[in-house]
């Protein structure tokens, strides 16, 4: 008998339909003998319709501890709605909230992070031969207080939950057949990966990929959470996620690229003319910290004059855009820099593979192929096993298709998206 923690997003509970046909498959997996324990994200659009009826009685930034008891609802709906439709087939079942289940956090409304899980209930529930049912996205803080936990919080959730379960492992349910080369909506003909290594899928996820969110990737690998990607409307294997595998190529068919990533939501922030002198990277950087932003690439340019100044480029998700160039211009008196620029729109192109770093062709080719296509190359970043260049937002999709056909990924067939979505 196995424990199973299955999740499943918003397009796969959309509706009542939807939700009798994720029930059915709940209930399979349970009458095989296995102890199951579901994470569900809220109905279809929920969350967003939820946000809207807040910026019509709130304009502007309404309290975020209200936020997250109102955001909160989406989830606790759907886990209600699938417990009766279990129980409908046949077979026991209890529904938790977050705070429920021992999602404790901190207390960070709106983006909390997991501090503890203590899911006694669930537990019980499992033992009792109940299928649980656990709402994702939210926690309760350290002040007793419902949280949520940003964005993809259902996936972390349904991590964690298995980390503390002990669970075999971690079915995320979604829209497509699994992982791909790169998304079928942009490259129709993008081929299925059947496995790829946790290194891999954390470079895909923290680079553009929406099938899995970054946070629930990097809390498998710390807990060793097998992870296995597949589609709650078809039966087809999907995508293994291998935890603690060496990044070898250890098969000659196994092709160097496992993927392109891409992502069109940041802005690009320029600090020009910094005195080129040692520490001033660390106070512009460490002013955008402070504000709560998070830096994704960065590019420093030396002058090579007698002025010794240096520009520094770097993105950040384009919603912080106002906030990163406030926190930068509040730094240009002090440190004497000339300007802050900021451009919107950029868009994100990112290879990933661990066959990549022994084989010395993989950038010239990846270059070649963004030239052949138009796309101007704004920034580059490398990892050990990952490419990333920043170009126009405009340019991304038709560098992204490029890209896949330079480098030979793409399939016969045309992949399947069922919801349209990705989650």
């Amino acid at each position: 008998m196995a424990l199973l923690v299955m999740k499943f997003g918003g397009s796969s509970v959309s509706d009542a339909e939807a939700m009798r046909r994720v029930a059915g498959r709940v209930v399979s997996s349970h009458q095989a003998g296995n102890q199951v324990a579901v994470v569900v994200s809220a109905m279809g659009d929920t969350t967003d319709e939820l946000l809207d009826l807040a910026a019509q009685v709130s304009p502007g930034v309404p309290p975020q501890r209200e936020m997250d008891m109102l955001l909160s609802a989406g989830e606790r709906i759907s886990m209600a709605l699938l417990a009766m439709a279990i129980e409908k087939l046949g077979v026991p079942a209890k529904s938790f909230t977050g705070a429920q289940a021992g999602m404790r956090t901190d207390t960070a409304h709106g983006r909390a992070r997991l501090l503890d899980v203590q899911p006694a209930r669930v537990r019980l529930a499992l033992d009792e031969g109940r299928v649980a049912i656990v709402a994702g996205f939210q926690g309760i803080s350290t002040d007793d207080d419902i949280t949520t936990l940003g964005r993809g919080g259902s996936d972390t959730t349904a991590v964690a939950l298995a980390a503390a379960l002990d669970a075999d492992v971690c079915e995320i349910y979604t829209d497509v057949d699994g992982l791909y080369t790169a998304d079928p909506r942009i490259v129709p003909s993008a081929r299925p990966v059947t496995r790829l290594t946790i290194e891999e899928t954390l470079e895909m996820a923290a680079h553009g990929a929406k099938i899995l969110h970054l946070r629930a990737v990097e809390y498998a690998r710390r807990f060793h959470v097998p992870l296995h990607v597949r589609s709650s409307f078809s039966d087809k294997e999907g995508t293994w996620i291998l935890v603690g595998r060496p990044l070898t190529e250890d098969t000659m068919e196994e092709p160097i690229i496992s993927g392109i990533a891409h992502d069109r939501s940041l802005g690009k922030v320029t600090a020009v003319g910094i005195p080129d002198r040692p520490g001033a990277a660390a106070a512009v950087v460490g002013a955008v910290s402070r504000a709560g932003v998070s830096v994704d690439m960065i590019v420093q340019n030396v002058s090579t004059s007698d002025a010794a100044t240096s520009d520094i480029s770097f993105t950040i998700p384009e919603t912080d855009g106002q906030t990163t160039v406030a926190a930068v211009r509040g730094l240009q008196a002090e440190m004497g820099f000339s300007d802050v620029l900021y451009t919107s729109h950029v868009g994100k192109l990112s290879l990933v593979g661990a066959g990549m770093r022994s084989n010395p062709s993989v950038a010239a080719r990846l270059f070649s192929a963004l030239a052949e296509a138009g796309v101007n190359i704004e920034m580059i970043s490398t990892s050990e096993i990952r490419i990333s260049v920043i170009c126009d937002q405009a340019d991304l999709e038709a560098g992204v298709r490029a890209v896949h056909t330079a480098f030979d990924l793409d399939a016969e067939a045309e992949a399947v998206v069922y919801g349209g979505t990705g989650r």
